[in-house]
């Protein structure tokens, strides 16, 4: 699935297409993903401005003039694709790994944006359809109960030394679970926290009152820092992940833990390898030798 920086990527790519844009022009070719569209979806989209998008955890959030906010989630395989009228892919600034090409059979979505005097073709392609588009008014929005009990947005000033620590410090479940957990804090994956918990330092199955303020400052830089690179290089282009532009990714060869079993630790005077465990279902890399505290 998709992490916070994919979807940050996803959406720093489609900002200058569809922020300000006019929309129209939009076909529906199935009547659902995970779930059904909003009843009137495409004529409620018709003729719509786009005043804003945002992202909140791995949420995307268009602001719409009539009142709505277009709700989409890209599941485990949606993404978007930003193309001239033409069908001509458009490029992006960044630097990313190479261009995968969709499946016109997995083309759900499409609609026309004009902005500045020229129209761009933005379609939504989802094979597995795990993810969702809902429209709902600013209240609505924050009735939801997935929305409503969202953490700490890891990219924002909201995330400190201080309110690491005041979050974890009560908490004796491990670190990796708390990190993961989305109502502390919302949009870390498993990747970026096995990636942020070897810069730190910091064993994953450190409880989290045993967390000093000092390593919780740490961890705050780590998480960060990790998150940031990942969104400059594109996001990372394990399973199907693509940019709005089509291309994937490169933060995958910056791994310095994830998915590197059996491997030698890349810390500087480290001899240890790279082991693996399980924390509710989920894999997590560490390094045994270093990330002992």
């Amino acid at each position: 699935m998709p992490e916070l920086p994919e979807v940050e990527t996803v959406r720093r790519g489609l900002l200058p297409a569809l922020e300000h844009a006019r929309l129209s022009g939009v076909r529906l070719h199935r009547p659902n993903l995970r779930y059904a569209f909003p009843e009137g979806f495409a004529a409620r989209l018709e003729e719509a401005e786009i005043l804003r998008l945002e992202r909140r955890a791995k949420y995307l959030l268009f602001y719409l003039d009539t009142q709505e906010v277009w709700v989409t989630h890209l599941g485990m395989t949606g993404r978007f694709q930003v193309s001239d009228i033409d069908g001509q892919s458009l490029p992006l600034d960044g630097n990313y790994y190479h261009a995968l090409r969709p499946d016109p059979k997995h083309l759900h979505v499409q609609v026309l944006a004009s902005k500045d005097g020229v129209t761009r073709l933005i379609d939504f392609y989802d094979p597995r359809r795990f993810g969702f588009m809902l429209l709902l008014r600013p209240d609505e929005l924050y009735a939801q109960g997935w929305y409503r009990g969202l953490g700490l947005e890891p990219l924002s000033d909201a995330l400190s030394a201080d309110a690491l620590y005041a979050l974890f410090h009560p908490r004796r479940p491990p670190l990796k679970s708390l990190l993961m957990d989305q109502t502390l804090i919302s949009g870390l994956g498993n990747i970026y926290v096995c990636e942020a918990l070897w810069r730190a330092g910091l064993s994953p199955d450190l409880p989290g009152d045993q967390l000093s303020h000092a390593k919780a400052a740490e961890l705050t830089l780590a998480v960060r820092e990790v998150l940031e690179e990942a969104v400059a290089a594109g996001g990372s282009s394990i399973s199907d992940f693509a940019s709005a532009s089509g291309e994937l990714g490169y933060f995958q060869h910056r791994f310095r833990v994830y998915d590197r079993e059996d491997e030698a630790c890349l810390r500087p005077g480290c001899a240890g390898t790279i082991a693996r465990k399980t924390h509710s279902g989920r894999s997590t890399f560490y390094c045994p030798a270093c990330q002992k505290s």
